[in-house]
């Protein structure tokens, strides 16, 4: 899941989340029982809502109420991506730096 509420809005905002297979708006209210289908580079993450919070609450707490239904084949499709994303990275040069790493986002985000 996102990190943090700005990078889930831009996420929301380029239809990368999705409620009940529908793509939302931020204002979008879920309900138990909704699934949450969130897109990250070339995997599809579901997860069920087991139950709604009145308030904000730290990541540890969210994981008691979703319940992560995401089908094997899309985890290891993302583990598959991440193997391939050190393959093309060369360690010899360090640490990729801020610019790089922006634009292979730009890039993936475009590719959808």
């Amino acid at each position: 899941m996102a990190k943090t509420r700005s990078i889930a809005s831009e996420w929301i905002g380029k239809g990368k989340i999705r409620l009940n297979d529908s793509i939302v708006k931020s204002s979008k209210e879920v309900k138990y029982g909704d699934i949450i289908t969130v897109q990250k580079n070339t995997a599809s993450f579901k997860y069920e809502v087991m139950g709604i919070i009145d308030r904000r609450v730290g990541a540890p707490l969210v994981k008691d109420f979703l319940r992560d239904i995401t089908p094997e084949e899309e985890i290891n499709k993302f583990k598959e991506f991440l193997a391939n994303q050190k393959t093309f990275h060369s360690f010899e040069d360090g640490k990729r730096s801020k610019k790089d790493r922006r634009e292979l986002d730009d890039f993936l985000d475009n590719w959808d």
